[in-house]
């Protein structure tokens, strides 16, 4: 896992005169909250593939779950780097946090069921599961669970001050 403390800096190129890095906990605290995320993922031939998906931040790290069938799943077989994306849809208000790393399948069903609990404290009984077999069980099937932990993010805070902050993780 990486270090809790990254180091931090602003790209002046996009923020606005003089203004300081987004703090981690800001950024960390923004990626708690966040009920939507993206995934970016590579297909096999390379092409991108984008999509939503529910995700948690636990510890130091972002969970996401997805059916072994899924285009994502079948894409982190053959590349298992992804960015995860959230943020407000809006041009001036709020922060976009990214977050660049590898997915790796977690299986430890200890872990399992305190993350099943987790995301359905933070999302509700929609997101219900069970946990056996290494995997997450709900009435369609059965997902696989990732880990993400952050090589690099960047916070992007929107309005004045504008900045752009980059996180590197050791």
């Amino acid at each position: 896992m990486p270090s809790q403390e990254p180091r931090t800096d602003v790209d002046a190129r996009y923020s606005s005169e003089g203004v300081a890095p987004t703090p981690w906990p800001q950024a960390r605290d923004a990626l708690a909250a966040a009920e939507l995320f993206w995934i970016s993922t590579v297909r096999p031939d390379g092409r991108p593939h984008v999509t939503p998906l529910s995700a948690l931040w636990h510890g130091d790290a972002l969970y996401f779950s997805t059916g072994p069938e899924e285009r994502k799943a079948r894409n982190l077989e053959s590349n298992a780097e992804v960015v995860l994306t959230t943020g407000a849809n809006l041009w001036d208000k709020g922060l976009d946090v990214v977050v660049e790393g590898t997915a790796v399948r977690t299986t430890d069903e200890a872990l399992l069921r305190e993350l099943a609990a987790a995301w359905e404290q933070k999302y509700g009984g929609f997101f219900h599961y069970d946990v056996g077999d290494g995997c997450f069980l709900h009435p369609s099937g059965r997902a696989y669970v990732f880990v993400v932990a952050p090589r690099t993010a960047f916070g992007f805070g929107k309005g004045e001050p504008f900045s752009q902050t980059r996180y590197r993780f050791s």
